[in-house]
């Protein structure tokens, strides 16, 4: 029987056995039929089902969503004699994988040769859900130091033995001192970095040191400031401006999508419905190598997608200043550039600062004070003519970052983009007092705006009267397509809130921020240890773990349980070769969750072969792969491209965990997400140095990306690097 369904979706099983008279009979319930996780029909082999309350009994069990029909039946075995078993009567219970229902009819088991007859209560609860649910379940219900009673579940694993800590020596494993294996960093370091300083430079203020050469931006930026802010004011002087009025803004059902952030039961992952453009593909990939495997992914993806003058998109934050604006537009910056768009982030307050310097206080944003409505309103209409300039040049998506607090700014921008591009406003709302304090108090700290103030209070005191100015002009957005955030960087829930959302990149865009959050915590990237294949320097395969990477795996284990002996919640991420899982083996005490996608990146007709070998047989292929490591694919294989595609579901879940995650992969793999968090272009992925045996720890949290690197022993044969 064919069934459909995720691949990586499971199917949670739940079978109770109620009757309060076999509490008074010395006979325990067990469940035997034809599929593996039930045991087999041979009712000596029987599963034992657990108590769970003073009458009921139950089982627990996971099957993939493509599973056979389940079989079973109920049997009652004597506590002290298992060979006496009694199977209930009628016919066997069949759970198929289309409907996932069985019949809720009571067993039925006759107790001797006369009239007795013991009915139990039977109920059968399914659920669909990922190994990630399963996984937060037993974080919530199983407190990790009790073995879960959920069988089959192939892709969670838990080590609990506490006869496997003393096996593995982790005493003599690893120094307590784990500063003494920290290494330098060679990309991102460890300080903390003002986001906004990351954004794109101004470049209209930077080349002529005040004001753009081009004369529409003048005329905007000269008769802006004469006390017209009417949008049509901005609309005629604006040379070469299309007539007539703005696109109407006509209300839209807005959808809501509750996040349900910390609920104990399993999750249901959250549907969104967008409207999909439509999309021609033209499949002929140009300036490419010949060979047989180079196939250029990124230039046929923006083949489907249309051509990219047509896709232009600005994202304009608007909000309360200290919402996470800055942060979640860099989030979301270094998101779309790593899925291969054009993407630069353009932050109001550098222009600002450059523009009038670094010592204004709360009076220069006032409502009321003319000449700072005019200088604010003069440089957002500089940045966001700096970003139009860089569309036309082959930009994608701009993201404008700035307070945007009143309508008549936002008429400002959409006036301005016009015929160039498809605005979508992006607020952040944040009612919680607690994290307001905290994000003021960083502000300040970080912000050069008040690099120059010795006295920190006085600092916090002067942003929460620039912040009360705000307060009083602020208008929510109500107009055009729109994204509310609303209390999503809590960590307590939050609310998604959209607009008028249609298109394939603005869905994309939608579901990331859904997953998105402040809470910060650590990811540990580590490559498995050094494999077999590693010392024959031959790539891909599925070898074990050499002698040196079995020590590995040992300080690993050490090295975790030292830094995470206090994240009970974290987990353990690796993929589905041996090598990664034996590398995460005598790890305990977190659960384990295979990924299929942190698979290393498949060499199709080379695996297992070493680069010598693929050069002597394969000469175009090799010199192929030499022009262009991030396209160039493996004839039957992957290339760089495809691996980032594959593993955009788990840049997505680890934004969405709020516990610590160590992610035991692969070379290819962990370049490709390293790249993610340190922001790297595209086309230096498959250069980035990622050493055996070297822990990556990247920080997330609403300071930032921080990274730090422990290296806890030397490799002892060089690797092969796909």
């Amino acid at each position: 029987m064919a069934c459909s369904g995720g691949i990586s979706d499971q199917l949670f099983v739940s079978v109770k056995l109620e009757s309060p008279r076999l509490t008074e009979l010395d006979l325990d319930p067990h469940l035997f039929g034809s599929h593996p996780v039930a045991g087999s029909w041979d009712p000596c082999k029987a599963l034992p089902l657990g108590r769970a309350a003073a009458a009921v009994w139950d089982l627990s069990c996971v099957v993939p969503s493509q599973h056979e029909p389940l079989d079973f039946k109920f049997v009652l075995k004597q506590k002290n004699d298992s060979s006496q078993c009694i199977v209930e009567e009628g016919p066997n219970r069949s759970l198929g994988c289309q409907s996932n229902e069985v019949e809720m009819r009571s067993a039925v088991f006759k107790l001797d040769e006369g009239n007795d007859v013991l009915e139990c209560k039977v109920q059968v609860e399914t659920e669909m859900l990922s190994p990630f649910d399963l996984a937060a379940s037993w974080r919530a219900h199983q407190e990790y130091l009790q073995p879960s009673r959920v069988r089959g579940a192939h892709d969670v694993t838990i080590n609990t033995g506490l006869e496997v800590r003393a096996k593995n020596g982790f005493a003599s494993g690893l120094e307590l001192d784990l500063e003494k294996y920290v290494v330098p960093t060679p990309n991102m370091g460890s300080r903390v970095v003002y986001a906004a300083n990351l954004t794109e430079n101004p470049r209209s203020l930077l080349q002529t040191g005040s004001y753009s050469n081009n004369d529409t931006t003048k005329d905007i930026l000269y008769n802006s400031t004469k006390g017209d802010s009417s949008p049509n004011h901005y609309a005629k002087t604006m040379k070469g401006a299309t007539e007539g009025h703005a696109q109407s803004l006509e209300e839209h059902g807005a959808m809501f999508v509750d996040r349900g952030v910390g609920s104990p039961n399993f999750g249901r992952p959250t549907k969104e419905t967008f409207s999909v453009s439509n999309f021609k593909l033209d499949s002929e990939a140009k300036d490419m190598p010949a060979a047989e495997g180079a196939v250029a992914a990124a230039a046929v993806a923006d083949q489907m997608y249309g051509p990219k003058e047509d896709r232009k998109l600005t994202i304009v934050l608007v909000g309360l200043p200290a919402r996470g604006k800055t942060f979640t537009a860099a989030k979301l910056t270094r998101y779309l550039r790593w899925l291969g768009h054009e993407t630069k982030h353009f932050n109001v307050g550098k222009y600002r600062r450059l523009k009038h310097g670094t010592n204004q206080t709360a009076d220069f944003f006032r409502g009321d004070n003319r000449e700072g409505v005019e200088a604010r309103n003069e440089v957002a209409a500089l940045a966001m003519e700096d970003m139009l300039s860089w569309m036309q040049e082959g930009g994608q998506v701009g993201i404008f970052d700035a307070t945007n607090s009143t309508r008549i700014r936002r008429n400002m921008l959409m006036k301005m983009a016009e015929g160039k591009c498809k605005i979508i406003f992006l607020e952040t709302i944040c009612n919680d007092k607690d994290v307001l304090e905290r994000n003021i108090r960083l502000k300040v700290q970080q912000s050069p705006d008040y690099a120059e103030q010795t006295d920190f209070e006085a600092g916090v005191q002067d942003f929460k009267e620039r912040l009360a100015y705000y307060e009083k002009v602020y208008e929510p957005v109500e107009e055009g397509s729109y994204i509310k955030m609303i209390d999503m960087v809590s960590g307590k829930g939050g609310q998604l809130q959209i607009n008028d959302i249609s298109g394939y990149l603005p869905g994309r865009i939608v579901f990331f921020l859904v997953n998105c959050h402040l809470t910060p915590r650590p990811i540990l990237l580590t490559r498995h240890g050094e494999s077999m294949d590693n010392v024959g320097g031959r790539i891909g395969g599925d070898s074990s773990l050499s002698e040196a990477g079995q020590l590995y795996s040992r300080k690993l284990a050490s090295f975790v349980e030292k830094r995470l002996k206090s994240e009970r919640t974290a987990s353990i991420w690796t993929s589905t070769l041996q090598r990664t899982i034996l590398t995460a083996h005598p790890i305990i005490g977190f659960p384990k969750i295979q990924w299929r996608a942190l698979d290393e990146i498949n060499a199709g007709v080379c695996d297992g072969m070493t680069y010598d070998e693929i050069k002597k047989s394969k000469p175009e292929e090799y010199e192929s792969r030499k022009k262009d490591k991030l396209r160039y694919r493996y004839p039957r294989g992957e290339s760089y491209l495809d691996v980032i595609q594959r593993l955009e579901p788990v840049i997505i879940e680890l934004e969405r965990q709020r516990a610590p995650v160590v992610v035991i992969a692969h070379q290819a793999v962990l370049r490709a997400l390293y790249a993610y968090f340190a922001d790297k272009p595209l086309e230096e992925v498959p250069n980035i140095e990622i050493p055996l045996h070297t822990i990556i720890e990247i920080q997330m949290g609403v300071a930032g990306v921080q990274e730090k690197r422990y290296k806890l022993m030397d490799a002892v044969h060089p690797t092969a690097g796909l």
